[in-house]
């Protein structure tokens, strides 16, 4: 896979519940805007949410070099153990085997219910969903045609009648 020059963007949702993984990457050139963000990243933290690298093992950093930045902070000793261990590692393991199907991730936003419960299933709804992150944005998917069954997620999906209603005019669109 040949990266352009600027960045790409995958998105994935694995599992249900509290060990649900959701997983957003940017890949991208080391000489580009990617490269330029993620060195700032870590150098500009906030309060709860510190990027760091992600790594296969202590002093291992998974390889191309992958930014953990989380979106919740850990707050309870599980949730800690969540993030920095189960999904960093899930994240980690789903990095390297994007890398075997020829795909790059650079950045990584991730998603820890702050409730889960069960670290070897978040492990594994990283691990999964790092990887089918990392493939959309290599691929460019999903195309514009995901968008014509409507919008559905974990937490809300309209009914058939509501997408209708809601719908703009076509002359809108224009």
């Amino acid at each position: 896979m040949t990266f352009a020059s600027t960045a790409l963007i995958g998105e994935a949702f694995v599992g249900e519940g509290a060990n649900a993984a959701h997983t957003n990457i940017v890949p991208g050139r080391r000489d580009g805007p990617v490269e330029a963000a993620w060195a700032t990243a870590p150098a500009t933290p906030s309060a709860g949410h510190v990027p760091f690298v992600t790594v296969l093992r202590p002093s291992v950093p998974v390889q191309p070099p992958t930014l953990f930045v989380p979106k919740a902070a850990a707050g309870t000793d599980l949730h800690q153990r969540s993030t920095w261990g189960a999904a960093q590692a899930g994240l980690a393991q789903g990095v390297a085997d994007a890398v075997e199907a020829g795909t790059l991730p650079v950045i990584a936003a991730i998603w820890v219910d702050p409730d889960v419960n069960d670290l070897d299933e978040a492990f594994a709804n990283q691990r999964l969903a790092a990887f089918r992150a990392t493939r959309a944005a290599g691929l460019g998917t999903p195309t514009i045609d995901a968008a014509r069954t409507g919008p559905a997620n974990p937490f809300y999906a309209p009914d058939p009648e509501v997408l209708a209603r809601t719908a703009p005019e076509p002359a809108a669109i224009r």
